[in-house]
């Protein structure tokens, strides 16, 4: 029985991708980065930047728990203003004064004012992240969001802590 190339008696395997030599090498890889194959040297990941560690993380944390609080205030905060003895025909400003001198109702309506707000921000965050191309404009929507969220956040703070039912 003669040992040929390739068989286990020869020691040696036979290698599939000879025949790459024969016909010029390895196909070419394309010019432009993102369709490069991943490898050691391109991942597909970009590289992390020297910002918070484990930020997405910690966000994608927050989202989840925020989100369970916010659906026990919310659907708290729709009963009482909705359904509960006469509704809506109750509301006006004595009911809002007199609910809001309560230290209770002030902290319940703040920290759904604050969940809401950051919830949602960090919703429109991973979205600018998803949707835009360029760092410019993920760089001013991102800014724009910021402003707009502070703003919200001061304007709505002030009024609920400030809040006098004294008017004269």
């Amino acid at each position: 029985m003669s040992a040929q190339a390739g068989s286990p008696i020869s020691g040696r395997a036979e290698n599939p991708y000879d025949h790459i030599s024969e016909r010029g090498g390895p196909a070419p890889v394309l010019q432009r980065n993102h369709d490069r194959p991943a490898g050691l040297d391109n991942p597909r990941a970009p590289r992390r930047r020297n910002g918070m560690p484990n930020f997405e993380k910690y966000t994608w944390l927050f989202m989840r728990f925020s989100g369970v609080v916010l659906v026990f205030l919310a659907l708290g905060h729709l009963f009482i203003m909705l359904m509960w003895e006469n509704g809506v025909y109750r509301i006006d400003f004595n009911y809002v004064a007199q609910r809001w001198s309560s230290p209770f109702w002030q902290t319940w309506d703040l920290l759904l004012l604050w969940l809401a707000q950051l919830h949602g921000g960090n919703g429109m965050r991973t979205i600018i992240a998803d949707y835009t191309r360029k760092d410019s404009t993920k760089f001013w929507l991102n800014t724009l969001l910021a402003l707009s969220m502070i703003f919200t956040l001061v304007l709505g703070t002030y009024v609920l802590l400030t809040f006098n039912a004294n008017i004269s």
